[in-house]
């Protein structure tokens, strides 16, 4: 429903508007319905849970119209605004153009594009590799003026934390406002007073990060609010939990030759229909924002 995008940009900023914006990552559409059933303003599309759903990681392997065709479902199927992982642009300044073009068109509220070389790595892992800070703010630009939507963000990451330091993560950061990128999310900071700071040395719309497993700690919503962040990103934590439950419980079928025991911890098939908004018998309609 290519005429979602609009609409949806625009909730998500009234949203902000209101205080710190929790976007759960939906790693398939039924998880993004789920999400906008439990009453949350938007999700996020992580280029990480998309990759290691189709079983393969995090190092650029899908293609823009595998993401493309990813976010239309779960748009589709939500209702919610969403923010998409868009990684380095799927190449140089023609192709991020393109994947501004397919991320509207597929009825995305907003991206994130990074700093990073191809192929990229997670953002929490170490050895990575950045473009050059000029050839990055050629990119955003480029991407904020395509936009059709004035209400869509365009979201500048940086991972030059963990490159070549703070000062120039932030450096970087107002480099890439000075382009044009509606907000700035900055990658791997490693503690509440290093998001503090970060957000006092580069003033505006932020995106933060909540990943597990590493190099951030723990921070709740409301806090990242009094830090400075209307935006937080939980990416992979809903796939994460989802395959704890799916290894453990394939180890009981091993065991015993029947998942019997663990029927009361598995969603019913009438819970599973109200996920979806569906009545046997009666027609479904696809769920409006």
């Amino acid at each position: 429903m290519t005429h979602m995008s609009s609409s949806a940009a625009t909730r998500l900023r009234a949203a902000i508007d209101r205080g710190p914006v929790a976007l759960p990552g939906a790693f398939n559409a039924l998880a993004g319905r789920a999400i906008a059933d439990a009453g949350f303003a938007g999700c996020y599309v992580s280029g990480a849970a998309l990759s290691v759903s189709a079983g393969v990681p995090d190092v650029g392997l899908l293609t823009l119209t595998e993401f493309a065709a990813e976010i239309r479902r779960i748009a589709d199927a939500s209702g919610l605004p969403v923010i998409a992982d868009a990684d380095t642009g799927f190449g140089e300044y023609e192709q991020a153009l393109r994947t501004m073009l397919e991320y509207e068109r597929a009825g995305a509220a907003g991206l994130h594009v990074e700093d990073q070389v191809f192929p990229k790595r997670c953002g929490h892992l170490d050895g990575k590799e950045l473009v050059p800070m000029e050839e990055m703010a050629l990119k955003v630009e480029a991407m904020v003026e395509a936009k059709r939507d004035p209400d869509f963000l365009v979201i500048a990451r940086t991972d030059a934390r963990g490159v070549t330091g703070m000062d120039d993560a932030i450096a970087r950061a107002n480099a890439y406002r000075a382009a044009g990128a509606d907000a700035i999310f900055p990658e791997g900071l490693q503690s509440e007073a290093e998001f503090e700071a970060f957000a006092k040395g580069s003033p505006g719309l932020l995106l933060a990060n909540m990943t597990e497993f590493g190099k951030t700690p723990f921070i709740g919503l409301d806090r990242f609010g009094e830090l400075g962040y209307r935006l937080v990103i939980f990416p992979v934590s809903l796939l994460r939990l989802a395959m704890g439950e799916v290894v453990r419980s394939l180890e009981v079928l091993k065991q015993t030759g029947s998942f019997e025991s663990l029927a009361g911890r598995m969603q019913t098939r009438a819970a599973l229909y109200q996920t979806l908004g569906y009545e046997p018998g009666k027609p479904w309609a696809v769920r409006r924002g």
